[in-house]
């Protein structure tokens, strides 16, 4: 993948850096996108210089589709057509039917949907020309009938995600484009510690690690590996596909 460009939303931390790290270390040209941590995706870009790669960081407001259209654009400018894109970029508001605010329901979904739909749009069309592409999404296992509370909503904005993976799929096959998605479990990251007390967090931790077959928690590298198989060469004929990495966890609803 020596030749290819990436463009991986929100990798200034937790698994989109471990996703851009991954990707540099295997010659991609990386762009390394954030909308308020503009040192820590520096620091990424960095790390992947000094491993001889080439990065960029680029900041974007993706509820906004022409700052989308300009992650594009200084991506395309510095490292060259964008061959993959990985939607990574989302955010977790916690609530269920009768504690949610709907105000934070239309901000999260205004990310981990609508942003994702505009810089799959602001790169699909150079890659149909181009006759390849890679799109990984990123979605959750919470989209596949966790039973975690607090996660209702946020579940419905990454069920979403499977969908319109899809449908991308389908739309974009024809030119060379393969379309899947990754569904992480639950993953040591900022955003799952984010709003839990030390001790909170750790009755979470050994509750999440006994309901996975591997008897652990994930780490951001668990699911860069899946993302690289999913742009690699190797997987041309692979789309349309949710690929869940969970270590094998068996609390679903649909399971019940």
């Amino acid at each position: 993948m020596a030749t290819r460009v990436a463009l991986v939303t929100g990798s200034s931390r937790g698994i989109g850096k471990a996703i851009a790290l991954g990707l540099g270390s295997q010659g991609v040209s990386v762009c390394v996108n954030y909308r308020e941590r503009r040192e820590d995706a520096e620091e990424v870009v960095r790390r992947i210089i000094e491993q001889g790669g080439r990065a960029v960081a680029a900041g974007a407001d993706l509820t906004k589709a022409a700052d989308c259209a300009s992650l594009v654009e200084r991506c395309e400018s510095e490292l060259g057509p964008a061959d993959i894109l990985v939607n990574n970029a989302g955010v977790l508001r916690r609530g269920d039917l009768m504690d949610f605010d709907f105000d934070e329901m239309e901000a999260m979904r205004n990310v981990n949907v609508d942003g994702l739909v505009r810089v799959t749009r602001a790169v699909a069309e150079g890659m149909r020309q181009r006759g390849w592409g890679r799109i990984v999404n990123l979605t959750s296992i919470a989209a596949l009938g966790t039973s975690m509370a607090g996660t209702t909503f946020y579940a419905a904005t990454k069920a979403a995600v499977i969908t319109l993976t899809r449908r991308f799929a389908l739309e974009l096959g024809p030119f060379g484009i393969t379309v899947n998605a990754v569904a992480p479990g639950f993953i040591l990251t900022d955003m799952a510690s984010a709003g839990r007390s030390p001790e909170e967090l750790r009755k979470a931790f050994e509750s999440v690690a006994a309901k996975a077959m591997m008897r652990r928690l994930g780490k951001p590298e668990d699911i860069a590996a899946a993302v690289s198989f999913l742009v690699s060469e190797e997987a041309g004929f692979i789309t349309a596909q949710v690929l869940t990495v969970d270590g094998g966890r068996t609390d679903f609803i649909s399971h019940m």
